[in-house]
């Protein structure tokens, strides 16, 4: 079993009916927030206390990211964000406006020490340890670009409710000690 998750990850951005998108050769930091299972209490007169629970929050992924196009037109190695925030241009040079559009996506981060795995989405193959992340049908909220530390970086910033309309969960943590594999994802359809 690995000691601790270091030095590389992969992580995979998604668009609802699309191909895989590699950004973590442009990815320095994952933060992931996984939404609180929070409850509050009521106070009895007898001294009791009730617990009601409140639905649980979403979960939100920031990447600190390295992007060296607006957005990513073609392939599957990401480039830029904006085509997450506003619909995307498939030619060069690409020219991302503002819009009113929202596309579902699926982000999808993966710590292994299986060397021959080179997607966030692949399976990862016997005796080796793995920790996965699958977050679906959430959003991009933000990418915003700073040259603060002379380089332009990106804070990139998604948001998943932690279950669909039909109560169906949205979230799936997943690891393995190398005693069985992780399967592959599947394709991200809804």
């Amino acid at each position: 079993m690995v000691d601790t998750w270091s030095e590389t990850a992969y992580v995979a951005i998604t668009k609802i009916g699309g191909s895989d998108v590699e950004f973590c050769t442009i990815t320095e930091t994952v933060d992931l927030d996984v939404g609180d299972k929070d409850f509050d209490v009521m106070n009895t007169l007898k001294g009791g206390r009730l617990v009601k629970f409140n639905p649980q929050e979403p979960t939100s992924i920031t990447l600190e990211a390295y992007p060296v196009e607006a957005g990513t037109a073609t392939g599957t190695t990401g480039n830029g964000f904006f085509d997450l925030l506003h619909t995307a241009d498939a030619t060069q040079p690409i020219a991302i406006s503002y819009d009113r559009t929202r596309t579902k996506v699926r982000c999808v981060v993966l710590w292994t020490d299986d060397t021959t795995v080179t997607s966030a989405t692949t399976a990862t193959t016997g005796s080796y340890d793995g920790m996965r992340f699958v977050l679906k049908n959430g959003y991009v909220t933000s990418a915003k670009p700073s040259f603060t530390d002379g380089v332009l970086k990106y804070t990139v910033s998604m948001k998943f409710p932690a279950f669909a309309k039909d109560g169906t969960a949205n979230g799936l943590i997943e690891s393995t000690d190398g005693s069985a594999v992780l399967a592959a994802v599947a394709a991200y359809t809804a």
